[in-house]
């Protein structure tokens, strides 16, 4: 069973760029397909961005990213990243990754004007 803890988040004010970290444990990230979400107070959860299965395939930003965050990954750490830049308020929320079905607890991104 993996187990995905991020961290990262903070308090920051719009324009800024935060970066995110997600460690696994427990299985490969070379092997599995893996993202990250987000979920604002009130809103639903929303894809961000994220890498198909094996790495091969290729990575994949929601709609709303336009170029602002960047995914990556170091397999020798087993650990996912997300670079935020050109942070807005919209962007709070709090931010948390998914693989093999299992979702770590989440690290909070706050935006302020």
């Amino acid at each position: 069973q993996v187990q995905l803890v991020e961290s990262g988040g903070r308090s920051v004010q719009a324009g800024g760029s935060l970066r995110l970290s997600c460690v696994a444990s427990g299985q490969s990230l070379e092997r599995y397909a893996m993202g990250w979400f987000r979920r604002a107070p009130g809103n639903e959860r929303e894809f961000v961005a994220g890498v198909a299965w094996h790495g091969g395939g290729g990575i994949y930003y929601g709609d709303f990213v336009k170029g602002r965050f960047t995914f990556s990954r170091d397999t020798s750490k087993n650990t996912v990243f997300l670079q935020m830049n050109d942070l807005k308020s919209d962007d709070t929320a709090v931010y948390f990754c998914i693989s093999s079905g299992e979702r770590g607890q989440g690290t909070q991104v706050t935006v302020s004007r």
